[in-house]
C-alpha cells in the first residue's frame, strides 16, 4: 500500500485510537480535528456496517467495502460540523484480527485532483468518488445551476442513497460542493426535486432572501420529506414528512409553481395494488400542506409507461406563439402530451418516445432556469466500474427541450445547450464532400479524443453510410431508414432527402442528435483510445455531404 500511504502522509493525516467490544462489533472514539474522516475502500470486499454516534444520537450510517489490507481508493466523510466534539465510530462484522481501523484517518483535504482517469467522461458529469444515478433537485438558485444526484459516497455500487451536490455557472463545468442530504430516520434519501420559493410561501426564508426547497422520498418511511437552504450550501430538514405514504410504493416528488392559480403542484409516482403505475397530482399553498387533486394511469406490471421519476412541464409549440402543451414523462423517457388546469392533467397524445438510445434513465429538468429554457439532464448508465476505479456512472450533456410539429403530430425534441460550444477548440475538419464506395476517408487527418461532429448529408441511391468513431460504428441504412450502433437500432426517417446528425464523442460513449434532435440516441460504450478518431465510408452509391464539420473538444474538468 506504498502509494496510498504516501498519499495519506502527504495529506497530513492523524491516526485514531480504538477499543474492541464483543460480538465482532468494534468502535473507535475520537474527536474530529480535521475536515474529513478517511475510509479505505476495497472494491468487492465484504460490506461492513458503519455508524457515527454523537452524544447518543446516530448522525451517519452506511455500509461499505471496508479495506482490511491494501485499499483501492479512499472515501471521505465530512466531519467538520462535529469538530471538537467526541464522536464514536462503530463498525460491525469485523474480525478481531482486522486491520481496518488502523487505516481510518483524518484529513483536511479530499485527496487532491481527479477527473482524468482512463474511463472518466471529460464533459459528462460524474462524482469525484462513489456511485451516482438519478439527477435530483435540478434548480437555478442565487446565480448557480444546482445539480443534486443520487450518490453512494462510500462505494462505486448502488447504495447509501445520499443527495450529492454540484454547482455550475453554465451547466458544463461542474464543481462538487459536498453531499447535501444524508440518510436519517426516514431512511435513505431517494429522488426528488427542488424549487425556489420566491414569495416565501413556506416561511422558510424571507421575501428578500427566498429559500431553495428540496423534496425527497425517505426510503424507509416511504413518505415525502422537505429540506431547505438559504445559501445553497448548508441544508436543514423538517422533522416530519409533508406527504405520508399513499400506497405500497410511492416516490420521486416533482414540485413546481403553477402561476395561474398561485399554488404549488407535486407530481408523485404511486404504485397501486394491482401493480398499476399512476402519477398522482397534489396541490399546496405553502409547500408544507398538500391536498390530493387528481391521478393519471400508466402501464401495469412490466409495462413501464409512467413508472417512477416523473417530470412535468409546459412548452410552447415551436413556430406557434402562445400555443402551449404540458408534457408528463417518467423514468424510461416515454411521455404524454396534454393540457393541465392546475389540478388535472388530460392526456391528448400518449406513449411517445423520441429517446432511442441505450441506458438513458430518470431524466429531470431544471426549475427556475433564468433564460426560460427547459433544460434536461439524464442519468447515463456508463461502464466505468473497471479495475480499482473509485467512481461509477455519469450524467448526459444538458439538452434544451422543444415541442415541434411533425408529420406524426407533436413531439419533443432535444437540442444540446449552446453552452456546450464553450468546449470547442480547433475545427479540425470542415467543408462539403461527395463520397462513393472507393473514396478515401475524408476524416483521415482527425486525431481528437473528444469531438463534436456536425453533418448533413443526402444519401441518394447509396445503401449505407458508416461513421467509425474511436472503434464504434454508427451506421445509417438508407433502405430501412434506420440508425444503428453497438446493437441499438432506431428508425430515423429522412426529411426530404436529408439526414442531419450532431454527435458528441467522449471516452465513455457517444450521444447522437438526429434530425435536429427529434431523435436522441445515447450509446454507452467505452471507446478505444488506440482506435482511429473518425472514418466516414459509404456503400452502394454516391453520398453528398453538404456539411461535415468536426470540432476538437476540451475537457470540462480543465
Amino acid at each position: 500500500m506504498t502509494r496510498t500511504k504516501s498519499l495519506l502522509f502527504a495529506a497530513g493525516l492523524c491516526c485514531l485510537a480504538y477499543t474492541g467490544i464483543a460480538q465482532q462489533q468494534f468502535s473507535r472514539y475520537f474527536t474530529p480535528e480535521k475536515k474529513y474522516l478517511v475510509l479505505p475502500v476495497k472494491n468487492g470486499a465484504p460490506k461492513k456496517n458503519l455508524e457515527l454516534w454523537l452524544n447518543g444520537n446516530l448522525v451517519r450510517y452506511f455500509d461499505m467495502e471496508l479495506a482490511d489490507g491494501e485499499a483501492d481508493w479512499l472515501a471521505y466523510l465530512d466531519i467538520s460540523e462535529w469538530k471538537g466534539k467526541p464522536v464514536e465510530l462503530r463498525v460491525d462484522k469485523l474480525d478481531r484480527s482486522s486491520n481496518a481501523f488502523h487505516q481510518v484517518l483524518q484529513s483536511d483535504n479530499d485527496g487532491g485532483k481527479a477527473y482524468n482517469e482512463e474511463l472518466r467522461g471529460q464533459f459528462h458529469f460524474s462524482p469525484k468518488r462513489g456511485w451516482t444515478n438519478d439527477p435530483n433537485g435540478m434548480c437555478y438558485y442565487k446565480g448557480e445551476y444546482h445539480l443534486f444526484f443520487q450518490h453512494n459516497p462510500y462505494g462505486r455500487g448502488w447504495g447509501n442513497m445520499t443527495w450529492g451536490h454540484a454547482v455550475s455557472k453554465d451547466m458544463v463545468h461542474w464543481k462538487e460542493v459536498g453531499d447535501a442530504i444524508h440518510p436519517d430516520g426516514f431512511g435513505p434519501m431517494f429522488s426528488g426535486s427542488a424549487v425556489v420559493d420566491s414569495a416565501n410561501t413556506s416561511g422558510l426564508g424571507s421575501p428578500n432572501d427566498p429559500p431553495m426547497v428540496m423534496f425527497f422520498t425517505g426510503a424507509r418511511a416511504w413518505g415525502q420529506g422537505l429540506a431547505w437552504t438559504r445559501d445553497g450550501r448548508s441544508f436543514q430538514k423538517l422533522g416530519h414528512t409533508v406527504v405520508n405514504r399513499i400506497n405500497k410504493d410511492n416516490r420521486d416528488p416533482k414540485v413546481f409553481w403553477y402561476a395561474p392559480e398561485k399554488h404549488w403542484v407535486m407530481v408523485l409516482w404511486v404504485e397501486r395494488q394491482n401493480g398499476e403505475n399512476t402519477m398522482e397530482f397534489l396541490t399546496s399553498p405553502d409547500l408544507k400542506n398538500w391536498t390530493p387533486a387528481s391521478m393519471v394511469s400508466g402501464g401495469v406490471g412490466e409495462d413501464r409507461y409512467l413508472f417512477e421519476c416523473p417530470d412535468f412541464y409546459e412548452l410552447e409549440v415551436e413556430g406557434r406563439p402562445g400555443e402551449k402543451r404540458w408534457i408528463l414523462s417518467a423514468a424510461n423517457s416515454m411521455y404524454t402530451i396534454g393540457t393541465f388546469d392546475g389540478k388535472t392533467f388530460r392526456p391528448e397524445l400518449e406513449r411517445l418516445l423520441t429517446q432511442v438510445g441505450r441506458d438513458y434513465y430518470a431524466a429531470q429538468t431544471f426549475n427556475n432556469e433564468p433564460t426560460g429554457r427547459r433544460i434536461e439532464i439524464g442519468w447515463w448508465r456508463t461502464h466505468t466500474d473497471k479495475g480499482n476505479s473509485s467512481f461509477n456512472q455519469s450524467m448526459t450533456v444538458p439538452m434544451e427541450l422543444k415541442l415541434v410539429e411533425t408529420p406524426a403530430g407533436l413531439r419533443v425534441k432535444r437540442v444540446p445547450v449552446v453552452e456546450l460550444e464553450s468546449l470547442r477548440g480547433e475545427r479540425v475538419m470542415t467543408g462539403t464532400v461527395t463520397l462513393s464506395d472507393n473514396s478515401s476517408n475524408p476524416a483521415a487527418g482527425v486525431y481528437s479524443e473528444l469531438m463534436e461532429i456536425i453533418t448533413e448529408l443526402q444519401p441518394g441511391k447509396a445503401k449505407s453510410i458508416k461513421f467509425a468513431i474511436k472503434g464504434l460504428d454508427l451506421t445509417y441504412d438508407v433502405a430501412s431508414q434506420e440508425l444503428s450502433a453497438d446493437g441499438v437500432k432506431a428508425k430515423v426517417p429522412l426529411e426530404g432527402e436529408n439526414l442531419r446528425l450532431r454527435i458528441f464523442v467522449d471516452r465513455i460513449g457517444i450521444e447522437v442528435f438526429a434530425q435536429d434532435g427529434l431523435f436522441y440516441m445515447p450509446i454507452n460504450k467505452n471507446l478505444s483510445a488506440a482506435a482511429p478518431a473518425l472514418s466516414v465510408k459509404t456503400e452502394g452509391g454516391k453520398v453528398k455531404f453538404s456539411k461535415l464539420d468536426v470540432f476538437a473538444l476540451r475537457s470540462a474538468w480543465e
